[in-house]
């Protein structure tokens, strides 16, 4: 496989638990657009006292559904993949709910400082609020009634971004960082493309059978899919720097170009992926620009 083959065939039954795997239940919060797919994926782990990955957005349609699925059972720990509106804020709510411990790699933070003038343009949508009771390292094991979860670290995304393992099971559940459906959106200064593709060679090294993703249906041969991801990344930015080399400067005319059969409601989101490349790009010194790499910035062949 060269490319990865997305799969956009998904039914978010939005309003229900639906199960996935032995004692996994998913519920999809209505929150559909165009970086959330069908919406955010929220999954109750166990049989008796639960793990829920990834309470998800302040909605409370969404926040019905999760209690009825846990269905009065006790709720041990709350575990978070990274600190985007639509993944972390029902957590402090089922905390106060379940009294039950949050697991994640840390508040939210930048994969590098702002530089001079900078406005960071996802701001809004990260949960500065958000502080874990465990900042789990990565291989953190947290053992709770018949399951065991371990966090990966997988940064690019955002800085703390963590996939989680299900012990013995070879399932992880890959919250953005990897995803059936499309590829993750990598927008500094919050991630950075360096420490996605670094992320995707850790993943790769496991043998996994099956990730639960955050947004959309599961990836099946999961070390294949990535694989594959990873060289669906690296064909972007040749494609990024064959733009440079025909004359393109700016990242408006790279985004047009490039993603010319692209949803243009994507070209924002294309554009930030674009400077992810760039500022690597130029951090390895194969393209230049004046000052440091911007969305407005000029670009140049080394």
């Amino acid at each position: 496989m060269t490319e990865p083959q997305f799969d956009k065939t998904f039914e978010p039954a939005h309003g229900e638990a639906v199960a996935v795997a032995s004692d996994i239940l998913r519920v999809t919060a209505p929150n559909a657009g165009p970086l959330t797919f069908h919406g955010t994926n929220s999954y109750i782990v166990g049989r008796d006292t639960l793990a829920v990955i990834d309470p998800g957005p302040e909605n409370e349609s969404h926040w019905r559904t999760l209690l009825a699925a846990i269905a009065g059972r006790p709720v041990s720990h709350i575990f978070v993949s990274h600190t985007h509106r639509d993944h972390s804020p029902l957590a402090a709510r089922l905390k106060a709910e379940t009294g039950a411990t949050i697991v994640a790699e840390g508040p939210h933070r930048a994969a590098r400082p702002l530089y001079t003038g900078e406005v960071n343009p996802l701001k809004e949508s990260a949960d500065m609020d958000f502080v874990p009771d465990i900042a789990a390292a990565h291989g953190h094991v947290v053992s709770g009634d018949g399951w065991s979860i371990e966090t990966l670290h997988t940064p690019g995304h955002t800085a703390n971004h963590a996939a989680f393992a299900l012990n013995g099971t070879g399932l992880v559940f890959s919250a953005d960082h990897v995803m059936a459906w499309a590829t993750s959106i990598i927008a500094p200064p919050d991630g950075a493309m360096s420490d996605f593709m670094a992320s995707l060679d850790m993943l790769a090294a496991r043998d996994d059978s099956l990730y639960l993703p955050g947004h959309g249906g599961p990836v099946h041969k999961p070390r294949q899919f990535v694989r594959a991801l990873k060289t669906h990344r690296i064909m972007r930015e040749r494609a990024v720097l064959g733009r440079i080399e025909k004359g393109d400067r700016l990242i408006a005319d790279m985004v047009k170009a490039i993603y010319r059969d692209t949803d243009p409601r994507l070209h924002g989101a294309a554009a930030l992926s674009v400077l992810a490349h760039l500022e690597d790009l130029v951090g390895r010194g194969e393209v230049v620009t004046d000052g440091p790499p911007s969305i407005k910035g000029e670009y140049r062949p080394a």
